[in-house]
């Protein structure tokens, strides 16, 4: 597609498909002519950051970005790393165990659950909560997107019940969690309301777990596929960072992300009403030949490698400094633990069900001591 129909019009979906690197890049700085409003009214994602314009995201960002500081980053490191040796320890004694389910899985769960102040005994509720929201029809049979709207509708409700009682205790009693942080937050004169609040918990529930937990089960995959790079990393544990950057471009947790045309314009030759839907496909721009060299060779020492993996310009993902560190702390303890690691026999490609993010739902493999 990036050479024959880089930006590509599909009927069926009503939408604009953009594929290159600076094309995507454009998109996605652009916030006068690209508007993140996307999404319905009654969606109950509607009000948060991700489909939020300036000023109103510029104000609500600032705010929340106190609790996504280096600083604050550097003071959650020896927790991640007690989470990710306790996961480890679990798998003691085992010669066969599941990535998804042992590690990749419970880590970035547990760590967001602390991070929004939620009690432990939630977590395999908020887990599954999370799953529905990210999974897709099964099919575009009437009766199949009937049943997994009502799905999608239940859960919506049942998180919102959540995080109100949540929400409660918090205005009662505060801590210094990231709930209690948007409930105290006012700069000059905002107040997060808490109808905002709630799908704002939302969000960072499932923007917190999914794209950490596809990232680690894409970064076994991808080192297993390569024969001998468990072993270069094994004998240089330095190379953990920017293998970790090269699976963020290789194999994009998040494939794409919406945009409206917010006035007319001009894109890569293509001409775009006013309110027509963009979709900008994030796997593909990382993989765009004209910005990287050797696009489709995974290159654990790839420098520079500037790919869009979090995305770019005022929606950048805010939480992309705590998936990096979880995903390193992880992979280290994990990398120092075994001495191989191969695909399990009873492995099959199991992917998530959302042609917009991209992981493995259970990854059986063998580990040596």
């Amino acid at each position: 597609m990036r050479k024959e129909s880089p930006i590509y019009y599909d009927q069926n979906i009503g939408a604009c498909n953009v594929f290159l690197y600076e094309d995507v890049k454009r998109v996605l700085s652009d916030k006068e002519t690209f508007s993140s409003r996307t999404q319905k009214p009654q969606s109950s994602l509607s009000k948060t950051l991700i489909n939020q314009d300036p000023p109103k995201h510029t104000q609500v960002r600032s705010i929340i970005n106190r609790s996504f500081t280096p600083r604050v980053m550097k003071a959650w490191e020896p927790r991640i790393q007690a989470i990710a040796d306790e996961l480890l320890q679990r798998m003691d004694g085992k010669e066969k165990i599941d990535i998804y389910k042992d590690l990749a899985h419970p880590l970035p769960i547990i760590v967001i659950s602390e991070l929004l102040g939620v009690p432990s005994e939630h977590i395999d509720q908020f887990k599954a909560w999370s799953d529905i929201l990210v999974s897709s029809p099964k099919s575009s049979d009437k009766e199949d997107m009937k049943e997994f709207l009502a799905t999608r509708a239940k859960t919506e409700k049942e998180l919102a019940e959540f995080f109100q009682g949540i929400i409660a205790e918090k205005r009662e009693k505060l801590g210094d969690d990231l709930i209690s942080i948007l409930i105290q937050a006012e700069e000059e004169g905002l107040k997060i309301s808490e109808e905002e609040l709630i799908p704002f918990c939302n969000l960072l529930l499932v923007a917190g777990n999914e794209t950490t937990t596809n990232l680690l089960t894409n970064t076994f995959f991808t080192i297993m596929e390569h024969e001998g790079v468990y072993d270069e990393l094994k004998n240089d544990l330095s190379l953990i960072p920017s293998m970790i950057e090269e699976t963020l471009r290789y194999r994009s947790p998040v494939q794409v992300l919406r945009r409206r045309v917010a006035q007319e314009t001009t894109l890569g030759g293509q001409h775009l009403q006013k309110d027509d839907i963009v979709v900008v496909w994030l796997g593909s721009a990382n993989r765009d030949e004209n910005k990287f060299e050797d696009a489709s060779i995974f290159d654990i020492r790839r420098k520079p490698n500037p790919h869009v993996a979090f995305g770019h310009g005022i929606h950048f993902c805010l939480g992309a400094p705590l998936a990096r560190m979880e995903a390193t702390i992880a992979m280290t303890a994990f990398i120092k633990k075994y001495s191989s690691v191969s695909f399990s026999e009873e492995f099959t490609l199991d992917p998530i069900e959302n042609s917009a993010v991209y992981g493995l739902r259970s990854f059986p493999v063998n580990v040596t001591n």
